[in-house]
């Protein structure tokens, strides 16, 4: 047993519960997932075990040493390499030692690691960042290398036990295959978070993380997949079951009612003869009503929790059902050209060219293709290249009148500074009533109460369907739809809604994505790739 929680329970800073008595053991040689909805906790969790959230309550034993990626690296921008990995102290005390100091504490320090500088310059090369020196600041560096950087820690420090969270958020195609071979045959005992489908494949047994604690299953995340499915099916019979069950209650408290009552009756007319004592009748009469009320709130309870359930899974679905209404019309007619590349490069400074070998492309209405490359290999720029955003710097390119979207991965087109319903309001293009936008905005699961809800604090899955129902309120079909990275933030639910729904559309979808998952099940059927 490596890490070990017992009742462990989270609030958020203002003092909502995030999640309540989880508990789960991580044992030697494990590879276990934490899967789970946006923002219910999983890298809090994490953030819990590398001992970086102290603020919770129940009993958590981490028994050996343990090596951390986080997901997010902007409090480390003001730190060099050598301090984002801690061991800022090791080289200064070898550098101490180098000039003649005799301290015990450096020779303490560095007992097993004069080579730590050694170790540093192997690790950088084997993960691609061999560039970077120690004393650079970590500003400096991509949000893939920052990815690659953490992940040579597990090289330089060897630790027994590895925490990720959403370690391929920023990574490039070989960057992933990289991570996703050394898991595969890495001795480390590993838990992390992520979204990534192929990389949870790798990962056994797989931890579902919910409001009232873990749920653990047994395999990786296609077993993981199928369960749920089997527990979908089993919720709809279970509903059904209590319903019936609640309605025979209902009858039988009835029943029960009636003959109490008449028994009621028989028994105060007897006692009114005998002269019996009332409160016994009172008290038998209490017993079969807290009986009755505490039967029918079992059942109660039930069907609310597997209600909702269903609810939530039939309210993903309606969101599926307007899009797919929305993308039902082909925009223009198969085949037209609307852009025509020609050797094509773009520089951001005088001779440094982009690419090594000028792009010639052709997309046309109805092409369904992905843009991929390494980090830097400029596949956000052929993006505002596309789009008209910036002109080339050698070539030419010609775009076809047409109405584009982009649609990034932090959901710009959603003004963080406005309300929901200030966000919806300022998309209606459709000049629908004020009753209309409230009605389209509950088809996307924002009730009236979230109406005056900052657009700052949605979670990822939220600002993707207000986004989704922001392009329906525009009330004109995008010719061309540019996803950039659109599941970097999202769960896996939501990830699989949005592969279903850009499925469906007919115009022409260009998408930056590494998940291949995702372009798969979204129809991706030509791929654009970009010299590294």
């Amino acid at each position: 047993m490596l890490i070990n929680a017992q009742h462990i329970n989270y609030n958020t800073p203002n003092g909502e519960p995030l999640f309540t008595d989880v508990n789960f053991t991580l044992q030697k040689g494990d590879k276990a997932a934490i899967v789970g909805n946006n923002g219910v906790g999983k890298s809090t969790l994490l953030r819990m075990i590398a001992g970086q959230e102290p603020n919770y309550t129940g009993v958590l034993r981490v028994n050996v040493p343990l090596h951390y990626v986080p997901q997010h690296y902007g409090h480390f921008n003001q730190l060099t390499v050598a301090e984002a990995l801690g061991i800022a102290p090791l080289l200064n005390a070898l550098q101490e030692v180098e000039n003649g100091a005799t301290n015990q504490h450096y020779y303490d320090l560095l007992e097993n690691n004069w080579d730590i500088a050694a170790r540093c310059e192997e690790a950088f090369a084997k993960w691609g960042i061999a560039g970077i020196t120690l004393d650079q600041p970590l500003r400096q560096l991509s949000g893939g290398m920052k990815t690659r950087l953490f992940l040579s820690g597990i090289d330089i420090f060897d630790p027994p036990v590895v925490l990720l969270d959403e370690p391929t958020n920023h990574l490039d195609r070989k960057a992933r295959a990289q991570l996703y071979d050394w898991m595969e045959h890495t001795k480390c005992t590993l838990l992390l978070t992520s979204h990534d489908r192929q990389l949870l494949r790798v990962c056994e047994p797989t931890w579902e993380l919910q409001a009232d604690g873990v749920k653990v299953y047994g395999g990786n995340y296609d077993l993981y997949e199928t369960q749920k499915e089997s527990e979908a099916l089993a919720a709809e019979h279970q509903l059904s079951h209590h319903e019936k069950a609640l309605k025979e209650a209902r009858q039988k408290q009835q029943q029960a009612m009636e003959r109490k009552q008449r028994a009621d009756s028989q028994a105060k007319r007897t006692a009114a003869k005998s002269g019996g004592p009332k409160i016994l009748l009172n008290s038998r009469k209490n017993a079969a009503e807290v009986s009755t009320s505490k039967l029918k709130e079992v059942h109660k309870a039930k069907v609310s929790e597997l209600r909702a359930n269903l609810q939530e899974a039939a309210a993903m679905a309606q969101v599926q059902r307007i899009m797919k209404g929305y993308f039902g019309q082909s925009p223009m007619p198969q085949g037209k050209v609307l852009v025509q590349a020609t050797e094509v490069n773009f520089s951001y400074r005088p001779g440094h060219a982009l690419w090594t070998v000028p792009l010639t492309l052709t997309i046309r209405s109805g092409d369904r293709l992905s843009v991929s490359g390494g980090n830097g290999s400029g596949k956000t720029t052929l993006f505002n290249l596309l789009q008209g955003n910036i002109a080339p710097t050698q070539g030419n390119i010609q775009l076809a009148p047409c109405n584009t979207l982009l649609l990034d991965q932090d959901y710009s087109l959603v003004d963080r500074n406005k309300t929901v319903l200030e966000q919806a309001v300022a998309f209606n293009d459709a000049k629908l009533e004020m009753p209309m936008v409230h009605t389209l905005l509950a088809n996307f699961l924002f009730l009236p109460g979230s109406w005056d809800k900052p657009c700052a604090v949605l979670s990822g899955g939220e600002t993707l369907r207000l986004a989704l129902c922001c392009m329906v309120l525009q009330d004109r079909t995008p010719d061309i739809i540019f996803l950039d990275e659109p599941v970097n933030n999202l769960d896996l639910t939501n990830i699989q809604m949005l592969a279903k729904i850009f499925a469906g559309y007919k115009g022409t979808l260009i998408v930056i994505s590494h998940d291949t998952g995702f372009l798969e099940e979204a129809g991706i059927t030509e791929e654009v790739q970009l010299a590294e």
